[in-house]
């Protein structure tokens, strides 16, 4: 089934998605994400690398010294990478991708400050309306230069190395770890309907990278029951590995998101929650395990 073309729909905030059945006394659907949403898109610079075999790739950066960071330190490197369809809003993928709110200037402070790469796929829509160009592993080379290319031009202000992305990217960002084993020291895939074979997985918990594994258990889409279940006594086998998988997908306020535009996904975009560091706003971390949430958890891998 072709996605559906989000940038053209308006999202049905009266949904009662099938999953509302499951729901327990005193809880309720949550419709709106409650962080400021696609008001920091001017803190990223845009950049264009020219690449012949997939098209040359537009992505955006954060540089923290640019913003006021002190020059003389080191700073760990974030890359976040969409989902399907996301590059096609253009500048506002680096909401949808996840990146946005960890340039706020509340993130940087918990994390110390962080570089943020967000690198677009050369997605285009079919006059059918199936998605072409969306990651694959044509992209791995060029992403991995322009990860290269940042880091060198910035080498002096460079730490710790993490890549994350959700549902599509969340698959891109197990491809990297397979490919390039033991280059990034952390790396948070999401959603993601894909999960290396075993002895991927092993190469990956030998190379010394900290895992963040995050999945809903009722997700629509990449379903946990086939995407994940049949897996999840590797992941949990495996060294410097967090596996978060709950019940349900929140958003800030509590509630359990829903996310219609023509199908529902609200549990499937886990990046809403992760954008929202993994926290309530009445500050209590959604996993005991990460009691600062996610910058909460970069920042202790940078300073090791």
């Amino acid at each position: 089934m072709p996605l559906p073309e989000f940038n053209k729909l308006e999202q049905n905030k009266t949904a009662v998605p099938d999953w509302a059945k499951y729901m327990k006394d005193g809880e309720f659907i949550s419709y709106s994400v409650t962080y400021n949403a696609k008001a920091y898109f001017d803190l990223f610079d845009e950049y264009l690398y020219p690449c012949a075999e997939s098209g040359d790739i537009r992505y955006y950066v954060y540089d923290p010294v640019k913003h006021g960071a002190p020059a003389d330190k080191k700073y760990p490197v974030l890359m976040w990478l969409h989902g399907a369809s996301n590059s096609l809003d253009g500048v506002k993928c680096i909401m949808c991708c996840g990146a946005e709110q960890y340039a706020t200037p509340k993130y940087q402070q918990e994390m110390g400050g962080a570089y943020i790469i967000v690198p677009l796929a050369n997605e285009k829509r079919l006059p059918d309306g199936e998605l072409t160009g969306t990651w694959s592993e044509l992209y791995a080379a060029p992403v991995k230069a322009i990860y290269d290319k940042v880091c060198a031009e910035n080498a002096a202000n460079i730490g710790k190395k993490f890549i994350m992305g959700a549902s599509s990217g969340g698959y891109m960002t197990w491809f990297m770890l397979e490919k390039y084993c033991g280059f990034f020291d952390g790396a948070i895939p999401i959603a993601s309907g894909y999960i290396p074979d075993d002895d991927a997985l092993d190469r990956i918990s030998d190379s010394g990278t900290e895992l963040l594994i995050a999945h809903g258990r009722r997700d629509e889409m990449a379903e946990f029951d086939k995407c994940v279940a049949p897996r999840e006594e590797k992941l949990r086998s495996m060294k410097n590995c967090l596996l978060f998988f709950p019940e349900w997908v929140y958003n800030g306020d509590g509630g359990i998101a829903s996310v219609h535009y023509g199908i529902e996904m609200g549990q499937h975009c886990m990046i809403n929650w992760v954008q929202h560091n993994l926290m309530f706003d009445d500050g209590k971390p959604a996993d005991e395990r990460l009691p600062h949430g996610v910058t909460g958890w970069v920042r202790n891998i940078s300073e090791k």
